[in-house]
């Protein structure tokens, strides 16, 4: 019978260590959490003053619009939530 080859291995090397940790800037999660809150507040009062006739000058020129700029800033919020370590 025929002998099998005998493979060599390579030596073992380990990885190697990783940078120190990155931080996140200090003004990353007061503003994403603001963005949360703003976007959910201006959703909010559209829906309260719209539902109550209320006539808000700038809010109410925009309709349904107020709905766009309350997701974009809590979209915002959630995209900055991406780079928070």
């Amino acid at each position: 019978m025929a002998k099998s080859k005998v493979r060599k291995k390579a030596v073992y090397t380990p990885p190697q260590k990783s940078k120190a940790p990155e931080v996140s800037p200090r003004w990353l999660v007061p503003t994403m959490v603001a963005l949360w809150l703003i976007g959910l507040a201006w959703i909010a009062v559209f829906y309260v003053t719209a539902s109550t006739g209320t006539d808000v000058p700038f809010m109410s020129d925009l309709h349904n619009w107020n709905l766009g700029i309350g997701f974009v800033a809590i979209i915002l919020g959630v995209v900055l939530s991406t780079r928070w370590r």
